[in-house]
């Protein structure tokens, strides 16, 4: 495991954090307990295996500082690749996974037949003003909607009003959607790559894409820094008890976290839908809004759409629920372990910012019919065109407001 410092990484004093290994034990405890009682619900196997999944998906979140801002940011403005490279590395080893499990759903990809439930969704100029909105909202709050999830656990004094003004963005989302719909939506294309390439075309053309996009990334950290010494790597565990520690000290290795990521949505669409972490929050949302009348009652074409369901649900308890309180428990989890919770006195720069960004974080994601994790993991690894749409235009937003960020930063240094 990588232990090396990292400007994300919440700081936390070891002296004024000895407890929070033994709450971590405890929350342990009683996760245990809840899913043994969700094991005796309607449906309760499948729910005990999404929160196992989203358990063991916010770990990993946490102690990979999986982040898809973030990894982006240290791209663009540190020329660090690693993050980045371990997307690219989370949608490979999810497009071989997804491959075989599509195969054996669907023999022939060109006959027509979408996978179902696959998060394959309509590619229209609609879905870039959702990606450019999304990106935009991530520049603003310092994160995308999964590691907000997760950035609670750490005590983040930004993270509950991005998820509020997430909420709001749905909110908004649901008022723009009709006429969007019927401008634009309605008779875009869904683009289903394997149906058009057959599978092992569309896999080798987005493998090699990956492969080419990783290479040129490599190739030009690789050429930037040929004159820069070499800093040395930090020492491998070479016990158990070293190990251990080091699970619990700085940060997972980059690719370690990448190729996790990957194999845990291959194994979740194997009992349960595709990942997602913004469906319960949008249906919830609506569900509450409608009941009010303050959101149109029908939302042309949205509910026909594979992605990030947004149908009110008569329990909240829910698969995607389950996974989003496995991901909460199991963040909070690493965090303590890691002494890492360390929370902060928001300011109203942190709640203005969380606010902002939130909003066009919820009405991208509404919009493009799920987030990072929804609509470019899950969709990408689907062989899906409109994941690969949404995360051009997500990433065009984030190297636009970087840029702007260097010229606020050139002109006041001038």
């Amino acid at each position: 495991m990588s232990t090396a410092s990292n400007a994300d990484l919440p700081s936390s004093p070891q002296r004024h954090a000895a407890w929070q290994p033994w709450a971590a034990a405890a929350l342990i405890v009683l996760l245990g307990v809840f899913a043994s009682q969700a094991q005796t619900w309607n449906g309760g196997r499948t729910l005990v295996f999404a929160l196992t999944t989203g358990i063991a998906l916010g770990v990993v979140l946490q102690r990979t500082r999986f982040c898809f801002y973030c990894h982006a940011r240290d791209w663009l403005q540190r020329d660090d690749p690693r993050g980045i490279l371990a997307i690219a590395l989370a949608l490979a080893v999810g497009l071989v996974g997804m491959t075989v499990v599509q195969g054996s759903w669907v023999a022939n990809p060109q006959a027509g037949q979408l996978p179902p439930e696959m998060h394959i969704g309509p590619v229209s100029w609609v879905l870039v003003l959702a990606g450019l909105a999304f990106g935009a909202g991530m520049a603003i709050s310092g994160s995308c909607i999964s590691a907000h999830w997760y950035r609670l656990a750490e005590g983040s004094s930004v993270a509950p009003f991005a998820l509020l003004g997430t909420a709001l963005g749905f909110a908004i989302g649901f008022h723009t959607w009709n006429p969007l719909y019927s401008v634009a939506v309605a008779d875009a294309p869904v683009v289903w790559l394997p149906q058009h390439l057959g599978y092992g075309g569309a896999l080798a053309v987005q493998l090699g894409g990956l492969g080419l996009w990783a290479a040129w990334i490599w190739q030009r950290h690789v050429k930037r820094n040929a004159r820069k010494p070499r800093v040395p790597a930090a020492p491998v565990a070479r016990d158990l008890r070293s190990l251990w520690r080091s699970l619990w000290t700085g940060r997972w290795n980059y690719a370690l976290g990448g190729a996790l990521i990957g194999l845990i949505s291959v194994f979740t669409i194997v009992r349960m839908r595709p990942l997602g972490v913004t469906a319960t929050l949008g249906s919830q949302v609506r569900g509450a809004l409608q009941s009010r009348g303050w959101v149109p009652e029908r939302l042309n074409g949205l509910d026909g759409f594979a992605g990030c369901a947004t149908l009110p649900q008569e329990s909240w308890a829910t698969p995607n629920a389950l996974v989003l309180v496995g991901l909460l428990g199991g963040a909070f989890v690493a965090a303590l372990a890691s002494r890492q919770f360390t929370p902060r006195r928001p300011t109203g720069g942190d709640a203005l910012r969380g606010i902002a960004g939130g909003t066009l974080l919820g009405w991208g994601a509404m919009t493009g019919l799920g987030c990072t994790i929804g609509t470019l993991l899950s969709g990408g690894m689907a062989g899906a065109l409109s994941a690969w749409v949404f995360g051009a235009a997500m990433l065009a937003a984030l190297w636009l407001a970087f840029r702007f960020q260097a010229w606020q930063a050139a002109r006041a240094s001038a």
